[in-house]
């Protein structure tokens, strides 16, 4: 049960949406539910990287809201193209995990209290350079005049298109998974991020450059933070102050449901993906049960209490047998 307990939990619950409602395991509806976790699992996978490495990132959420707004400004505000608009908000998520790294690995803050203010500052920046107002086409600006640009298709494909029958946003995700679990698996720098988070001091003396290593992990979580916040915008077509309200809490619960998965006792991209799936699972069953959307956030909570419980108790036994 502690390796398959998580998978076994997915399987019921997907069981019992499809016996109340017979349009729940259809591909539609399948092809939907991993649309909607695919970028809350971009997310989750920055929180993985920082867990890795024994921190943990709370600035992911308002990393995502930046981008969000920038991506839809450069658009809708200064018609720039695709490309400068993608590389501008990968390097919107790298600085604020440079940002978090400095505060964390140079000064030597604790990663909860240092990320938070980060997450408090990063916030702030996207209201007041949007002025509290969502970014959308065609939208009246403070002058009086009509924003010039407008949401470019192709950057909109990259949230609503489809290749084949299959959501662009759930391919980007199945490559993004695959590729980090064989970056952790395989590469160098993966296996001494697993290590500097395991202990830190025995990474140190066995020669690893402890702090480039969580540098990097912190990096690594802006930017799969910067790449949920352009998918975010390109599935919505706009760009939403505050999008990162219920996306912080889903990552978060998706990693740690991931602990238990294949008792793995760790953070770990695979199992950060079982836990986002089980959490798109529920939230969309409980919409086709017409449960009021205001009741989600209680269910997120328990899905995380009862992930963390299953988690603790596990490597509690370990250590103690």
């Amino acid at each position: 049960m502690s390796k398959y307990g998580s998978l076994i939990v997915i399987a019921i619950v997907i069981l019992f949406f499809s016996l109340w409602d017979e349009h729940f395991f259809t591909y539609a509806n399948l092809s939907d539910i991993l649309r909607s976790i695919s970028i809350v699992t971009f997310v989750a996978i920055g929180v993985t990287f920082s867990l890795t490495v024994d921190g943990f990132d709370l600035s992911v959420g308002s990393t995502v809201s930046l981008t969000t707004v920038v991506t839809a400004a450069m658009m809708v505000w200064f018609e720039q193209p695709l490309v400068v608009v993608l590389i501008v908000a990968i390097a919107i998520g790298a600085l604020v995990g440079l940002l978090n790294a400095l505060l964390i690995v140079r000064i030597r803050i604790p990663d909860l209290l240092a990320t938070l203010a980060v997450m408090y500052i990063v916030a702030g920046i996207h209201k007041t350079y949007t002025k509290g107002y969502s970014i959308y086409n065609n939208m009246p600006m403070p002058d009086g005049s009509t924003a010039p640009g407008v949401f470019n298709s192709s950057f909109l494909w990259l949230g609503q298109g489809k290749i084949g029958q299959i959501p662009v946003p759930v391919i980007l995700m199945v490559i993004a998974v695959i590729v980090v679990h064989l970056f952790f698996k395989y590469s160098k720098w993966g296996r001494q991020m697993q290590t500097t988070g395991g202990n830190e001091e025995a990474a140190r003396l066995s020669g690893i450059r402890v702090r480039r290593i969580r540098t990097a992990a912190y990096v690594a979580s802006g930017v799969f933070a910067a790449i949920g916040g352009v998918l975010f915008a390109a599935r919505v077509g706009t760009g939403q102050i505050d999008a990162r309200a219920p996306m912080m809490m889903e990552a978060v619960a998706a990693v740690f449901v991931g602990y238990s998965v294949f008792g793995a006792g760790k953070p770990n991209v695979i199992g950060t993906f079982f836990g986002a799936l089980l959490i798109g699972v529920l939230l969309n069953g409980l919409t086709m049960m017409k449960v009021q959307y205001y009741s989600n956030d209680i269910i997120k909570g328990v899905v995380l209490v009862l992930a963390l419980a299953v988690t603790f108790i596990h490597l509690n036994k370990r250590r103690n047998g």
